[in-house]
This record gives structure tokens, C-alpha cells and sequence, in this order.
């Protein structure tokens, strides 16, 4: 008797677990369902209710909206898609050899300092709020481009980029050297058996072997560039203006949303403008998700 009343209790519990398990993940569902569907309906509105294009609202940089419920602005986002893709490309190119180096020198030429003191390094830049890197970024680095290359201001694509490429260094580099880790040992094996160095066998077997990891790794962190706001707005500049060089200011999607959105009338074609900018933003994110299922897909056919 007390033995099933106990199988009974822990089949209760188990059930219980097992729905609570799938009930999180249908919130998560039909919440993700939801935001998309609720950016949908406010972001179509510039095209739907205010009748601009796609070409226009994608490829014109005449940006001039109408706070307004009747419209007849101009809703050109150019500057601000380029500002955003300039700057996360930056951060990459900056971003990227740093991180790669840092995960093999904690995988594979000094693991145990790398697991005591550069990991747990990396990961406390991950904790640290944004505004502080923006706020970092305006009284250091801006005020030290403006003395290094004799700029009226500061503000500019470089120093974004900057700031940007500190911020998805700790993603980076934590999801490569997972990445690396998980490479086989049986590959560094071969390699060293077949006379390899250490860095033949870094560059030509462990590099390619974790590879797609490694463009895991950096589609989220382009991800997290292109959704960053607060610190980009503080050293961009906010000009809107195609920048004519890395040291010039411009903006970009979340800048302007972040510093426009609050003053923008609910129903006016400029909130209709911003919301537009957000569903692009969201339809990017989505595509990185994309992208991301893409490399573990392949990475499981070549395994």
C-alpha cells in the first residue's frame, strides 16, 4: 500500500513537471507569436495606412515624417539602416580577431589560467549595463578620437564601432571556445601525429573543425549590435546624414528609435515610422535566428 501511494506521489510530480515544462514553453510561443504579431501591426502601418513604399521607407534618405494622423511626410530610413550596418560591421571586424584570439589562448595554450581567471573575466563583461559602456565611451573614447585626430567632435561611426565590438566580445569569445572545446580530440591528435606545430594544427585543423561554432558565435553578436541602443546613441553623433568616413557622426535604427519614440504622437505617421523601424529590426533578429539553425544543421550533417 505505502509503496503505491509513493509511485502514485511521484507520478503526480512528475506530471506536474513534465506540464509546467510545456506550459513555459507555449507562453514562450505564443508570447514570441504575439510581440511579432503586435510589431506587424504597427510597423505596416506606414504602408498600409500612410501609403509609403517599401522602396522609399528601405532605400530613401529623405526622412521628414509627419507627426501627424493625416501624413504626408517622408519616411526614408537609408541613414539609419546604414548607420546600423556600418557600425555592427565595425564592431565585427574589430571584435572578431580579439575574440578568436582569446578563446584559444584559454582552450588550447593556457587552459587552466584561461578557466580560472579569463573566463570568468570575459563573463563579468557580459553583467555590465550598457549605459555604462555608452557613458565610458562618451567621456573617454570620444573626447580621445577628438584629440588623436583633431576632430570638432568626438562623436562618430569609429567610436560606436568601438564600443560595440567591447560589448559582443564576451559573447563571441565564450561561444568559440565552446566551440573549440568541442572540436574532437582525435583531430589535434592526428595533426601532432602527422608533425604538425602547435599553430599548424591551431589554424589548419582546430580553426576549420570549429567553425561553424565559431559563425555561431558571431551571428549572435552582430545580433546583439544590432540590437543595442543606449550606448550607441551616446557616441554616434545622431546626425542624419550618410557618414563620408569612419570619423564622421551619423545614426542608426535603435538610436533613433530610442531617442524618438517617446515625443512621437500614438497614431501620428511619425510612430508609424518608428514602429516600421522596429519590425525591421525584429525581421533582422529573426533572420539571425534563421541563419543560426542553419549552421547547427550543417554542423550535424557533417558530424
Amino acid at each position: 500500500m505505502d509503496q503505491n501511494m509513493r509511485q502514485q506521489h511521484m507520478f503526480r510530480r512528475e506530471y506536474f513537471g513534465k506540464s509546467l515544462a510545456v506550459l513555459c514553453g507555449m507562453f514562450l510561443i505564443v508570447l514570441t507569436i504575439a510581440i511579432g504579431a503586435f510589431l506587424l501591426a504597427k510597423g505596416m502601418l506606414t504602408f498600409t495606412q500612410f501609403h509609403h513604399s517599401i522602396g522609399e521607407f528601405l532605400f530613401s534618405s529623405a526622412w521628414k515624417p509627419s507627426d501627424t494622423e493625416m501624413g504626408g511626410g517622408q519616411v526614408g530610413a537609408a541613414i539609419y539602416i546604414w548607420g546600423s550596418i556600418l557600425t555592427c560591421t565595425l564592431a565585427l571586424v574589430i571584435s572578431v580577431p580579439f575574440s578568436l584570439a582569446t578563446a584559444v589562448f584559454m582552450t588550447q595554450i593556457a587552459p587552466k589560467l584561461g578557466e580560472r581567471i579569463i573566463r570568468p573575466a570575459v563573463e563579468i563583461f557580459v553583467g555590465i549595463p550598457s549605459v555604462v559602456y555608452g557613458w565610458v565611451g562618451l567621456v573617454v573614447l570620444v573626447p580621445l578620437l577628438q584629440r588623436i585626430f583633431d576632430l570638432p567632435h568626438g562623436q562618430s561611426v569609429l567610436a560606436a564601432g568601438i564600443v560595440l565590438s567591447v560589448m559582443i566580445y564576451p559573447t563571441i569569445t565564450s561561444v568559440s571556445a565552446d566551440a573549440i572545446r568541442s572540436v574532437n580530440n582525435k583531430y589535434v591528435e592526428g595533426a601532432y601525429g602527422l608533425g604538425s606545430t602547435r599553430w599548424q594544427m591551431i589554424y589548419k585543423v582546430l580553426l576549420p573543425a570549429a567553425l561553424p561554432g565559431i559563425l555561431t558565435a558571431i551571428v549572435l553578436g552582430l545580433a546583439r549590435a544590432f540590437g543595442e541602443a543606449l550606448a550607441v546613441s551616446m557616441v554616434i553623433g545622431k546626425m542624419r546624414a550618410f557618414p563620408d568616413s569612419l570619423l564622421a557622426p551619423t545614426n542608426s535604427l535603435t538610436a533613433a528609435i530610442a531617442s524618438d519614440m517617446g515625443g512621437a504622437m500614438d497614431g501620428g505617421e511619425f510612430n508609424a515610422a518608428l514602429w516600421s523601424m522596429a519590425l525591421l529590426l525584429f525581421i533582422i533578429s529573426l533572420l539571425f535566428i534563421l541563419v543560426i539553425h542553419l549552421i547547427a544543421a550543417r554542423k550535424e550533417r557533417i558530424a
